[in-house]
């Protein structure tokens, strides 16, 4: 007597287009939400570091080199993408955080561009401008984690 080969199941149907949009929705924002967690970290020690270099390198003068620049910029830059990252998390899944914690990123913001603007007046002392930036930037990042922890 010969034996049957079982059949293969019959594959689910697939879900309607919106169907998959409610499940990778918590993906993405506990995504975001850890991408703003990490970012809010790295910002805050590497404006700390930037802001020491800058001043060393403001008394240090053979120390000065692009290199200063490119670690400054890289903070800076750290904390914008976090204030980005923070924003969507607001705007686009409705998460609730202490309304200091937004004034900290929309200051974050408006440092980062005052200090852009105010780097030709500085001349001279541009190191000891973002030095100062960087280590007020990373007490802003300190305050802004101390107020959702």
């Amino acid at each position: 007597m010969a034996t049957r080969r079982r059949s293969r199941p019959t594959p689910p149907t697939t879900p309607p287009s919106d169907a998959g949009l409610e499940a990778s929705e918590p993906a993405i924002e506990t995504l975001l939400l850890d991408t703003h967690n990490v970012f809010g970290f790295a910002a805050v020690v590497a404006n700390g570091v930037a802001g020491i270099v800058c001043l060393v390198v403001w008394r240090v003068t053979r120390w000065r080199g692009r290199w200063v620049w490119i670690l400054t910029v890289a903070a800076q830059v750290l904390f914008l993408v976090d204030v980005v990252v923070g924003t969507i998390l607001v705007a686009g899944f409705k998460l609730k955080a202490p309304n200091v914690h937004y004034f900290y990123g929309f200051l974050v913001f408006l440092t980062v561009g005052l200090a852009f603007q105010y780097r030709d007046a500085m001349r001279g002392r541009t190191e000891l401008l973002y030095g100062l930036v960087g280590l007020f930037l990373m007490g802003l990042g300190i305050r802004a984690v101390f107020q959702v922890v």
